[in-house]
């Protein structure tokens, strides 16, 4: 865990400190201390460039990250399954086809990101719904129930990126898909970390609850556990992480998938422990695609490929490990 801590922050530094605007180690030092050794006029660029434009990026990164990883770790533990992500019941699918219908329609950017949120959360209703009205595995049904959601929903969205206006609307809504941290200002932030923090904290206080459920519904039964509440509780409240972070960023791969089982290597299998170190781990994973994907080209581009592009090799990497730790 301190690992974690020190690798998150080698992160923060290197996301305020590497970009295109020239600007060296001392100098950052020097902003950070308030030196009198920087000029009035620097100082002012720094404080522009740091708080207005970089900060904001460094915060969504952190937010979206420790979001969709702590979702992923929960998916994970309650359908116990290695390849669970935060779009296995459809909410991936269902904030795009929101966000795309967003840019359609027009509007401030809140309401794209609002609408992502509501469809969001409409896919895993509908996965819900289906689960419960056919009889079967609650687990197996749920999931066939978010592959439903999730295929209509995709296909809406093609829908949606076939009637976009090709020279306006569709560029949008491609780059929005690709995901971005650029889209939501420092005023807003607050607004974002305050419910993302609380759903991180309700689910730590169901790690142990977590671990019962891992074992298989026998055996959290015989403990004398409420099953089907919790695993409603813990699936709805890592639904709100996922909604949450689509609503900020877009849509960002990988992270849910690749980071629970990284932390789970090298915290151990406790649900709680590796909530927190899972959120640790994908706030410092999508800083570092920030960083490469801001500094490494000319232009910005988008996070989300970087995020894929970096997790392909790292789940080969540790791919031996993590089979035999679910085997």
């Amino acid at each position: 865990m301190p690992l974690l801590l020190v690798l998150l922050t080698a992160m923060v530094v290197l996301e305020m400190s590497w970009g295109h605007y020239p600007l060296s180690w001392l100098q950052f030092w020097q902003w950070l201390r308030g030196s009198p050794l920087l000029s009035p006029g620097k100082a002012m660029q720094i404080q522009l460039l740091m708080v207005e434009i970089r900060l904001p990026r460094l915060s969504v990164a952190i937010l979206v990250g420790a979001a969709l990883a702590a979702s992923g770790t929960v998916f994970q533990a309650v359908f116990r399954n290695p390849l669970a992500a935060p779009d296995i019941l459809g909410v991936m699918a269902g904030a795009a086809f929101g966000g795309a219908l967003g840019i359609i329609v027009g509007g401030p950017w809140w309401t794209i990101q609002v609408a992502a949120f509501i469809f969001g959360l409409i896919a895993v209703v509908m996965a819900y719904l289906i689960a419960r009205h056919f009889p079967g595995q609650p687990t197996l049904m749920l999931v066939i129930g978010g592959i439903l959601a999730g295929a209509l929903f995709t296909a809406l969205l093609s829908l949606v990126k076939y009637a976009a206006d090709p020279y306006q609307q569709l560029p949008s809504i491609v780059f929005w898909l690709m995901g971005s941290l650029s889209n939501v200002p420092l005023r807003q932030i607050p607004y974002f970390a305050l419910p993302v923090f609380i759903g991180i904290a309700l689910l730590m206080l169901q790690g142990h609850r977590l671990d019962a459920l891992s074992l298989g519904d026998e055996e959290a039964h015989s403990l004398g556990l409420p099953v089907r509440q919790i695993r409603l509780l813990v699936i709805v409240l890592a639904t709100l992480l996922a909604a949450m972070a689509v609503m900020m960023a877009g849509m960002i791969g990988w992270i849910g998938l690749i980071i629970p089982h990284l932390a789970r290597l090298m915290l151990g299998p406790g649900n709680r422990r590796l909530l927190i170190g899972s959120s640790i781990l994908g706030a410092a994973y999508l800083l570092l695609a920030d960083a490469m994907a801001r500094n490494l080209f000319s232009v910005d581009v988008p996070v989300g490929v970087f995020a894929e592009l970096l997790g392909v090799p790292a789940f080969l990497l540790v791919l031996r490990q993590i089979r035999k730790a679910w085997v």
